[in-house]
């Protein structure tokens, strides 16, 4: 369980303020939805609770301990921001393993109960190259989730998914919830973020409304 605090978080690039003084408290056991417009600060939210860019001024906190300062990045994160970075020549199987060996947490067996679960396991040994777009965001996900982590940031995780799909990956996310994981998921499916969020908030202007 992981509780994530956002506290006066600013962020400017190249002059423009992309995040606004943001303080705001994710409990664990929740999934937390992000909805507005492109442009208007959910991926850079994401961004910087995973650690991936710098505050210009305020902080983030994970578990009483400041990103950048005293940890580098969150202990146990799961991500799917912008495009994945998968690798075309080996299969989705690889891919997990090639993943997994960084922090040896997960077997074989974990990683074809992942595929299982996001409707992957008959294209398991089927390279990444081959995969269509929905097999590639499906991989993405189990990527993601493999090593059940503690904290969950998904940036349009049903894009490219069909109906069955999309079913399937509410159902992980409810579960993972169920076991105390904080998640926040950026989206513009209102659907997905009506049925899935404990708590919708709206970004305008980089500032949580």
């Amino acid at each position: 369980m992981s509780t994530i605090k956002l506290v006066n978080y600013s962020k400017v690039i190249k002059k423009k303020l992309i995040l606004n003084n943001i303080t705001f408290t994710f409990e664990s056991g929740n999934i937390y939805g992000l909805f507005g417009r492109n442009g208007s600060g959910k991926t850079m939210i994401l961004r910087a609770i995973a650690g991936l860019i710098y505050p210009s001024s305020g902080y983030v906190e994970i578990d009483h301990k400041i990103l950048h300062k005293d940890i580098d990045f969150p202990p146990s994160i799961g991500v799917i921001i912008e495009n994945t970075e998968l690798l075309p020549q080996y299969s989705g199987f690889e891919n997990l393993k090639i993943l997994g060996k960084i922090n040896k947490k997960v077997s074989d067996q974990d990683i074809l109960k992942t595929l299982d679960q996001v409707g992957l396991s008959e294209q398991a040994n089927l390279k990444v190259k081959e995969y269509s777009l929905g097999m590639k965001q499906k991989l993405s996900i189990a990527q993601a989730i493999f090593e059940k982590p503690r904290i969950l940031l998904l940036d349009e995780p049903t894009n490219a998914l069909d109906e069955d799909s999309i079913l399937a990956v509410r159902n992980i996310l409810l579960n993972l919830k169920n076991q105390g994981c904080t998640i926040l998921i950026a989206s513009h499916n209102r659907d997905d973020l009506n049925i899935l969020a404990d708590q919708i908030l709206k970004i305008v202007d980089g500032e949580i409304k």
